[in-house]
C-alpha cells in the first residue's frame, strides 16, 4: 500500500498558543503553570519560523529531516548521560527516563537516512551542546529547563510534527521516523514528567532562573530551525 502525502496542518500545533491554553493548565502544578505560561510566546514565534510552517504543510524535505536528527541527536545523548542523576539529586525522581529517552530512536533514524547525502556540521546545535556541557557542570538547575522544553515539545506538538515528517519520508521511499514514538502513552509520559518538574527542590532565585533559561532554549531551537531552513 502506497505511503499517505503528508496533509497540511494548519494553526497552532501546541496548547502554549491556543484560547484554551488558560483552562488546560488548570490541571497542572504551579512551577509546570509558569514553564508553561513562560515559554508561550517564544513556542508560538518557533511554530511560526519558515522551517516550521514547511515541515506542518509537508513541504521539507528527507535531507533537511536528516538535519534536524544529526543535528540534535548529541544534545539527546548528552541530556539522557548528565541529566538523570543532576534531576535526582535536585529532588526530581519521577522523571521516567527510560521511556523518554530518545537516543536510540535517533540513531535507527539516521541509520535509515544514512544513503542521503551528507549534511554541513549544525553551528546552531554545536553551540546548544557547550551550552547545555555548561549548565551541567555550573548550574543543574537551568539544565532541567532545556530538559522540559525538549522532551515536553516531543510529547505534544511533536507529535504532530512527526506524523508529518513520517508521511514525508515515507512518500519518499524511506521509512517512517521513529524520533517522535514513545513507547508508553503520551499521557502517562506528559503527566510523569510534570509531576517531577513539581518535586524540583528550587530556591525562589533558582525557579526564575529555570522560568528565563526555558526561554532561552527555544532560542537554541529557532537558531537551528533558521539554519535548517536553507538547506536543500
Amino acid at each position: 500500500m502506497p505511503a499517505s502525502p503528508p496533509v497540511p496542518i494548519s494553526g497552532s500545533i501546541s496548547d502554549h498558543a491556543s484560547r484554551s491554553d488558560a483552562l488546560q493548565r488548570k490541571g497542572f502544578g504551579p512551577r509546570v503553570r509558569k514553564l508553561h505560561a513562560r515559554i508561550g510566546k517564544a513556542h508560538h514565534q518557533a511554530e511560526g519560523m519558515v522551517f516550521s510552517k514547511a515541515l506542518l504543510a509537508g513541504e521539507v524535505t528527507p535531507l533537511q529531516l536528516a538535519a534536524l536528527f544529526r543535528a540534535v541527536a548529541p544534545a539527546y545523548q548528552f541530556l539522557e548521560q548528565a541529566a538523570p542523576s543532576l534531576a535526582y539529586r535536585l529532588g526530581a525522581r519521577s522523571m521516567p527516563w527510560p521511556e523518554l529517552a530518545r537516543t536510540a530512536a535517533l540513531e535507527l533514524d539516521l541509520c535509515n537516512l544514512s544513503g542521503l547525502p551528507a549534511t554541513p556540521d549544525s553551528v546552531a546545535a554545536t553551540t546548544w551542546l557547550e551550552q547545555l556541557h555548561e549548565l551541567a557542570d555550573h548550574s543543574p538547575h537551568r539544565l532541567m529547563a532545556h530538559v522540559y522544553v525538549r522532551y515536553g515539545g516531543d510529547l505534544s506538538g511533536g507529535q504532530q510534527l512527526g506524523s508529518q515528517a513520517s508521511a514525508i519520508l515515507e512518500k519518499n521511499g524511506w521509512p517512517a521516523a521513529s524520533f517522535w514514538l514513545f513507547e508508553r502513552p503520551i499521557a502517562e509520559l506528559k503527566a510523569s514528567l510534570h509531576a517531577a518538574f513539581e518535586e524540583l527542590e528550587l530556591s525562589d532565585f533558582q525557579e526564575q532562573e529555570l522560568l528565563e533559561e526555558a526561554e532561552a532554549a527555544f532560542h537554541a531551537t529557532q537558531r537551528l530551525l533558521a539554519e535548517l531552513a536553507l538547506l536543500h
